[in-house]
């Protein structure tokens, strides 16, 4: 697969997502994870985020804004390394708005203490074992199992992506 096939494949096991882990460095250069509803996730691996100006997450990003965002559910995994930026774009942020948010931003969209996060994806890496990739997957697996070796590699399986 080329890299354009590869970044198809990535957005086509990330796209549907609702939420991910988003990891920053905390203090001390410990690893700092928490979940994080998604506002949007574009084709070329760029991630978007609501969250709070005073959120701990914001003063992590300035000090080192290398951040990891995960994905996981019961057959599809992935991971998007980036560098993240925080965005007062009220444009932006009216049009990625969720009334959901309402939760944690009373005051709607115009909320002053709204921003946004957004990870410029530098890089990624899929593994898919939904549908037919599943099923292709566990019989590989079962054959190499029977032949006393590893499976095969298969990058609409699992491969790294370069993004920018």
């Amino acid at each position: 697969m080329d890299g354009a096939a590869k970044q198809e494949r990535l957005y086509d096991v990330i796209k549907d997502f609702d939420n991910a882990l988003l990891v920053t460095t905390a203090t001390g250069g410990r690893d700092h994870v928490r979940p994080m509803h998604i506002a949007e996730i574009r084709e070329d691996g760029d991630i978007f985020f609501a969250t709070s100006v005073a959120s701990p997450k914001i003063a992590e990003i300035a000090a080192n804004p290398d951040v990891v965002v995960t994905f996981q559910s019961n057959r599809q995994f992935a991971a998007v390394y980036g560098r993240a930026e925080v965005l007062k774009d009220r444009s932006l942020i009216d049009r990625l708005w969720s009334e959901a948010w309402k939760v944690w931003f009373p005051q709607g969209k115009s909320d002053p203490t709204l921003c946004l996060i957004r990870v410029d994806g530098r890089e990624g890496e899929y593994w898919d074992n939904a549908g037919m990739q599943g099923i292709k997957y566990a019989f590989q697996a079962a054959k190499a199992y029977m032949q006393g070796r590893t499976p095969a590699k298969d990058e609409k399986q699992n491969a790294k992506v370069p993004l920018s």
